[in-house]
C-alpha cells in the first residue's frame, strides 16, 4: 500500500490539516477532498475531514490507493522498464507503438500492457502518463502510479528542474555544433497535424549539440526547454536539417535506411515525486537507429 506519512511540526499546531496537506505535502485541493471523502486522511490512525484542527507531533497518513478502472482492455507484452517505485513507472517506448488507446488504435498501445502488467503485479493503479511521445517516436515514457505522483511531476515538467534529452539523426552536417533554436511554433490548420515555424505561434526553445557527425548527416543530442507538438522535428527541419525518416517535415525518401523518423527520447532528469532523490535514467539507442549510424558510417 502506497502511503505519504508526515508528522506536524510546531508552525502548524492548530491549524486546519487541509492547509497542513496543501504547504507541506503540497497536495491538491482536489487530491485534498477525495481522499478526505474516502477516508483515505488519517491523524493517529483515525479517519478525519478536511476542517479536522492539527497539533504538533501529529501523525498524518495518506492513502494514495483507490479503487478506479479504465474504459481498455488490459494486453500481455513486453515492456522494457528502466526504472520502478512505488509511485512512478518508468519505460522505454519501442518504436510503432501507440502511448494510449484511441479510436483508430484501442489494442495493442503502450497503456495496455501497461494495465496488464499493473494488474498482473497485483498493483490497484491506472494508466497515468505524465509523459507521451509519438508512435514512431522511441524511448522514455514516465507513469504515475498515482494521483500524487502524477500531479507532482505534471507540475515539476514546466519548471527547469524537468530534463527531457533526445537523440536524433539529421540530414547534412551542422554548421554549429551547438546552439538553440527559439523559434515559435504554430499549427496553421486545425484538421492537419503539421506545425510550422511562425511568429503567430507558442514561444519553443531547442539546446542542440552535436554527438556526432557523418558524411552529410549528424547525430544530435536535443534538450527542450518547451514541449511543443513535434517541437524537435519542426525545429531541425526549420534549420534546413530534417530528421531520418520524417516522412511529414522532410523531403526525401529514406525508407530504405529507416522505417521511420530517427527519434530516441533517450534521457530524463527530474526529481522523486516522494524523496526528492535525483533520478537520470537513460535509454540506448535502438536497433534501427544502431543500424542507420553504421550504414552512415559506412557511406551508404
Amino acid at each position: 500500500m502506497s502511503n505519504l506519512r508526515k508528522t506536524v511540526t510546531k508552525e502548524y499546531n492548530g491549524r486546519k490539516i487541509r492547509e497542513f496537506l496543501k504547504e507541506e505535502l503540497l497536495l491538491s485541493s482536489r487530491l485534498i477532498r477525495g481522499a478526505a471523502i474516502d477516508k483515505r486522511i488519517l491523524v493517529n490512525g483515525i479517519a478525519v475531514k478536511m476542517n479536522f484542527v492539527i497539533k504538533e507531533d501529529d501523525e498524518i497518513v495518506i492513502d494514495l490507493a483507490k479503487d478506479e478502472s479504465q474504459d481498455f482492455e488490459p494486453e500481455k507484452m513486453d515492456l522494457d522498464i528502466v526504472y520502478e517505485d512505488e509511485d512512478i513507472l518508468v519505460l522505454n517506448k519501442k518504436p510503432f507503438m501507440v502511448v494510449h488507446p484511441t479510436k483508430s488504435h484501442q489494442s495493442g498501445t503502450l497503456a495496455n500492457g501497461i494495465l496488464y502488467y499493473f494488474k498482473e503485479s497485483g498493483q490497484n493503479c491506472i494508466v497515468r502518463l505524465v509523459s507521451r511521445l509519438d508512435m514512431n517516436t522511441s524511448g522514455l515514457i514516465i507513469i504515475g502510479k498515482n494521483q500524487f505522483a502524477h500531479m507532482t511531476l505534471s507540475n515539476e515538467m514546466k519548471t527547469d528542474n524537468f530534463k527531457k534529452r533526445y537523440l536524433a539523426l539529421v540530414h547534412g552536417n551542422l554548421e554549429k555544433k551547438e546552439g538553440t533554436i527559439n523559434a515559435p511554433i504554430y499549427r496553421p490548420e486545425l484538421d492537419s497535424i503539421k506545425r510550422i515555424v511562425d511568429s503567430k505561434g507558442q514561444e519553443s526553445i531547442t539546446h542542440y549539440k552535436v554527438i556526432e557527425s557523418y558524411k552529410d548527416a549528424d547525430l544530435v543530442e536535443c534538450l527542450l526547454e518547451t514541449g511543443r507538438t513535434h517541437q524537435i522535428r519542426v525545429h531541425l527541419s526549420h534549420l534546413g536539417h530534417p530528421i531520418f525518416g520524417d516522412t511529414l517535415y522532410g523531403e526525401s525518401d529514406d525508407s530504405r535506411l529507416i522505417e521511420r523518423q530517427g527519434l530516441h527520447a533517450y534521457g530524463l532528469d527530474f526529481f522523486s515525486p516522494r524523496t526528492k532523490e535525483q533520478l537520470s535514467l537513460r535509454a540506448e539507442l535502438p536497433y534501427d537507429m544502431k543500424e542507420l549510424i553504421k550504414n552512415l558510417k559506412n557511406g551508404k
